[in-house]
């Protein structure tokens, strides 16, 4: 069963939740600071972290800008709280879902077993559209025969554009494709990861445009524009 890390520094919180994974099967471990949770992810690394904002040490946000530099593991922001902006931040800087204290664990739980289905590597082939190569087991997507630095939010995103050229995807439907709950109020923060795939893209050829925006709509791939 997966391994769950969980970074909280109320050890009534911590409890409930080591009681309610371990009762579906999961593996625990709990920290109480941010920066030991980085230090333990280079040397043991958990398929998912469960993240307090509110550290001792660092905020959970820094934390898991500094888990970005070397890992994607899924990370689950818990915060006291509710702010959209928040929310936002969060999915930016590479989290996969945010939940609000007090919460119930039996929800927590759920939404740890969605969020490693929804990022379970798919078994297909390595395939190719227009320009782009896709290698899903290696997670890379190449263009013009260029190896793109992608996120996993990233790769998931363009991976899900060019599997369907030509449609359009709304915004929930990108999250959904990226591995974020439609319903945690990160739409917006899709645009954010769109200027970002398009700015490495722009990096290999500067003129073209491959994914286009349909206002009011969201964004398509287009094969004419590659």
């Amino acid at each position: 069963m997966p391994h769950i890390l969980i970074v909280e520094d109320e050890a009534a919180i911590a409890d409930t939740l080591i009681y309610a994974l371990q009762g579906e099967g999961f593996t625990t471990a709990w920290l109480t600071l941010g920066q030991a949770a980085v230090a333990l992810q280079r040397e043991t690394p958990a398929d998912l972290i469960i993240l307090d904002i509110g550290l001792p040490d660092i905020s959970g946000f820094e934390a898991c800008k500094q888990l970005r530099r070397f890992t994607e593991v899924p990370v689950m922001f818990l915060s006291a709280r509710d702010g959209e902006i928040d929310r936002v931040v969060g999915l930016e800087i590479g989290a996969d879902d945010y939940v609000v204290k007090p919460f119930s664990p039996r929800e927590v739980t759920a939404r740890v077993k969605a969020i490693l289905k929804r990022i379970a590597p798919r078994v297909d082939a390595t395939s190719s559209s227009g320009h782009f190569s896709v290698d899903p087991e290696r997670v890379l997507i190449s263009y013009r025969g260029q190896p793109m630095s992608l996120t996993r939010h990233e790769f998931r995103l363009l991976h899900c554009l060019l599997e369907q050229p030509r449609r359009v995807f709304s915004r929930e439907q990108l999250l959904d494709a990226v591995g974020v709950a439609s319903d945690a109020g990160y739409e917006r923060s899709i645009d954010s990861h769109i200027k970002s795939v398009r700015a490495k893209l722009r990096a290999i050829v500067a003129e073209a445009e491959p994914i286009q925006t349909h206002r009011g709509l969201g964004y398509s791939y287009s094969p004419d524009h590659s």
